[in-house]
């Protein structure tokens, strides 16, 4: 064994399932709670298709967005009524349901970001 020493701990019967980032158990780790990050000036917004987990669904997923659940409830507002369909904010993302590709990377660009994909 190689990597012995960059082994983790992945679960305790004591304390339950473990944080991949921090190592703390899920209950007490603060890379679960949402972070209020700062919006920057200059977004680089990444678009990508998804239909894995989804039973064959699309879904187009921003990706690359600050850690703000405010700001990405808005923005996943936003999306859903230019698109006309549904949707949801993740943690660092945004999902519209649909291949919404085209019309997403118009709107993004007219807010003056860059987008990928």
């Amino acid at each position: 064994m190689k990597n012995r020493k960059r082994a983790r701990l992945a679960y305790s019967t004591e304390v339950g399932p473990l944080c991949r980032r921090c190592g703390e158990p899920l209950s007490d780790s603060c890379c679960k709670q949402p972070a209020n990050e700062p919006v920057p000036d200059r977004i680089v917004a990444k678009l990508r298709i998804e239909k894995s987990g989804r039973k064959g669904k699309t879904v187009t997923v921003v990706d690359g967005l600050p850690r703000n659940a405010a700001f990405l409830k808005k923005l996943a507002k936003e999306l859903k009524s230019v698109c006309g369909s549904g949707g949801s904010a993740g943690d660092e993302h945004v999902e519209v349901q649909g291949d919404h590709r085209d019309r997403l990377r118009d709107v993004l660009a007219k807010k003056g970001w860059q987008v990928r994909g």
